[in-house]
C-alpha cells in the first residue's frame, strides 16, 4: 500500500512538473528575442538602395511617361492582413496541387496601356516551391525548390506610393 501511495504521488508530481514545463516553454517563446531572418537590411541600406534606383526611375518615367499626366509607380503597399491571408491561401493551393510552397518571388510588372494612358508599374507575388513526391523514403531526390509554382495564383493589387514617384521613406 505504501508503494502504491508513492506511485500516485509520483504521477501527480510528474503531471505538475510537465504542466509547469509546458507553460514555461510557451512563455519563453513569447518573451524570447525573435531571430531576424536572413536578408534583413538596415534603414540606412534601404535608403541607399532606394536612392540608387533614382536614375533608373527617372529614365523610365521620363521616356515612357513624358507626355502624360500620370507618373509611374515606384512602390507598392499591401495590407498585412492581405499578405497573411495570401500565404495561407497559397500554401493550401500548392498542397492541393501536390506541391510544397517554400517561398515567394516578387516580380515587377506593368499594366497594359489603356484609353490613351500608359500602364503603370506593379509589383506582384508568386509562390515558389517544389513537387511533393515524398513516398515515405528516408532519402529525398526532390528538387531544392525556389521554382515558380505556375499552377498557383499570385497576389497583386497593392496600392501605389503617395505620390507614386515617392522615394523611401514615405
Amino acid at each position: 500500500m505504501k508503494n502504491f501511495g508513492l506511485l500516485i504521488l509520483g504521477i501527480i508530481l510528474g503531471a505538475l512538473a510537465m504542466y509547469f514545463y509546458c507553460c514555461n516553454d510557451v512563455n519563453k517563446m513569447d518573451s524570447s528575442p525573435t531571430k531576424p531572418p536572413s536578408g534583413i537590411i538596415s534603414p540606412t541600406k534601404i535608403k541607399e538602395l532606394s536612392q540608387a534606383y533614382n536614375e533608373r526611375y527617372r529614365i523610365i518615367n521620363d521616356s515612357l511617361f513624358k507626355n502624360t499626366k500620370a507618373e509611374d509607380n515606384r512602390s507598392t503597399w499591401y495590407k498585412l492582413e492581405d499578405i497573411e491571408n495570401y500565404l495561407t491561401y497559397a500554401k493550401k493551393q500548392a498542397n492541393d496541387n501536390s506541391h510544397v510552397m517554400d517561398g515567394l518571388r516578387l516580380y515587377l510588372g506593368a499594366y497594359p496601356d489603356a484609353n490613351g494612358e500608359k500602364g503603370l508599374t506593379t509589383l506582384f507575388f508568386v509562390p515558389t516551391g517544389y513537387e511533393n513526391i515524398s513516398e515515405g523514403s528516408f532519402f529525398s531526390l526532390q528538387d531544392e525548390g525556389g521554382n515558380d509554382l505556375t499552377n498557383s495564383d499570385g497576389l497583386n493589387l497593392g496600392t501605389h506610393g503617395k505620390p507614386p514617384r515617392a522615394n523611401y521613406p514615405q
